[in-house]
């Protein structure tokens, strides 16, 4: 038997604990976790010190050492996210449709658990604490593997969330974190269909594809977001400003920043200087097309083919000037990963045609992409952003952490 399967075993058998927990104790323990938390941040820092210190020797990024980092503000947000998300609704039990049929068979549709839920997810360890609690309230056991720069900081998380789920009374062996950060483990993981029921994803592109490519396991795809704005020739030039902006700089290093501004030829003139000015206080590189180097100057890098097609997850936007709505529109269409688009417009007609046209789980109309996140769309916390179109599409809350089965009652009815 290997480690996965040990950990699987384990999950297996405490996923009836948790499937079955009230509401009651389920959220008893999102509170514990969160009181917990809050009592330990010395430990969790002192945790977190030492992965972002093996980070700089290695070399990491300034964007991924940010993703890294925990911080008192970081903490306090992981032990609010607890609390708020012990105040929603659970979706366990919730009868979504239901009718009577002409010979009295009664038939509901309930929500119920998924059973076991593998996350395996890059340098975040907020996604520790996050993928956990919706697990939990879900009704879901959890078996995580987070990257192997986080992995001091995920086994303290790990650690104390056992710890509170222990005093609530519920098998501490619904969280279960992967310690061994092989990458051979990794792909035990992965076709591990005896024990776990569904995997989720969470990182960079490589990250992705090799689950999609080797899990035997149903896989939800979350995170790439190649996210597009476009400005169009009706556009308050203002708001474009703040919305690209704040798509690329309030924090560049996730999944819905924005990595491409798309303008149009009316407005680039005037657009472009004032959208570089901002930029520039944050040492923003911009690599443009031909008319943008023209506007900007040289100190615009030549775009190329691979920088549209680039999640850059950095301090570096690409930018196109296009001649229409029409040419934005393929442009998005032929880059996109189908995560977030943005159109900036003041045209009712350029708004509606933006939103049928685009194929992304979220399409904004005058509104920053930095949006797309469970907790702004009023669902507490989110396991991730899913980019694929069955079951979950968008933020993936508690919702989209159940499947359904039919509960059918009678009295005594056979089929003729």
């Amino acid at each position: 038997m290997n480690y996965i399967d040990t950990l699987g075993q384990r999950a297996q058998s405490a996923k009836t604990d948790i499937a079955l927990a009230s509401t009651d104790t389920k959220n008893d323990a999102l509170l514990e976790i969160a009181h917990i938390l809050r009592n330990s941040k010395a430990d969790i820092l002192a945790a977190n010190t030492i992965d972002l210190e093996n980070g700089r020797i290695r070399k990491m990024s300034e964007s991924l050492l940010d993703r890294l980092t925990l911080n008192e503000d970081r903490i306090e947000a992981m032990a609010a996210a607890c609390e708020n998300l012990a105040k929603y609704p659970d979706p366990v039990g919730e009868i979504i449709d239901g009718s009577t049929r002409p010979n009295g068979m009664r038939i509901e549709r309930i929500r119920v658990p998924m059973g076991v839920v593998g996350m395996i997810y890059e340098a975040r360890p907020n996604v520790t604490v996050d993928a956990a609690i919706l697990c939990l309230k879900s009704g879901n056991a959890v078996i995580l593997r987070g990257g192997k720069e986080a992995i001091n900081s995920n086994k303290c998380l790990a650690e104390l969330m056992r710890t509170a789920v222990k005093r609530s009374g519920l098998d501490p062996d619904i969280i279960q974190l992967v310690e061994d950060t092989d990458r051979g483990i990794a792909q035990d993981m992965m076709t591990a269909d005896k024990y776990i029921d569904l995997l989720v994803p969470r990182g960079g592109a490589q990250l992705i594809k090799a689950v999609v490519q080797t899990a035997t396991i149903p896989v939800i795809e979350t995170g790439t977001g190649n996210c597009h704005v476009y400005v169009d020739s009706s556009a308050d030039l203002r708001i474009a400003v703040d919305i690209v902006d704040n798509g690329k700089t309030q924090r560049p290093s996730v999944c819905n920043a924005v990595e491409t501004c798309l303008v149009h030829r009316d407005v680039a003139e005037v657009f472009l200087p004032r959208l570089k000015k901002r930029l520039d206080m944050h040492n923003v590189e911009i690599r443009g097309c031909e008319m943008t180097r023209q506007i900007l100057g040289s100190c615009v890098v030549p775009a190329d083919v691979e920088d549209y097609a680039t999640e850059f997850l950095d301090y570096i936007i690409a930018i196109k000037v296009v001649d229409d709505l029409a040419e934005a529109i393929e442009h998005i269409q032929t880059y996109s990963t189908g995560h977030s688009e943005c159109i900036v417009t003041e045209s009712l007609f350029s708004a509606e045609e933006f939103k049928k046209r685009i194929d992304a789980a979220a399409v904004y109309v005058n509104v920053s992409t930095r949006f797309t996140d469970g907790e702004m769309f009023g669902m507490g916390a989110e396991l991730g952003i899913s980019t694929q179109k069955l079951h979950a599409r968008g933020p993936m809350g508690l919702k989209e952490l159940t499947t359904t089965k039919y509960l059918i009652t009678g009295n005594g009815q056979i089929r003729s």
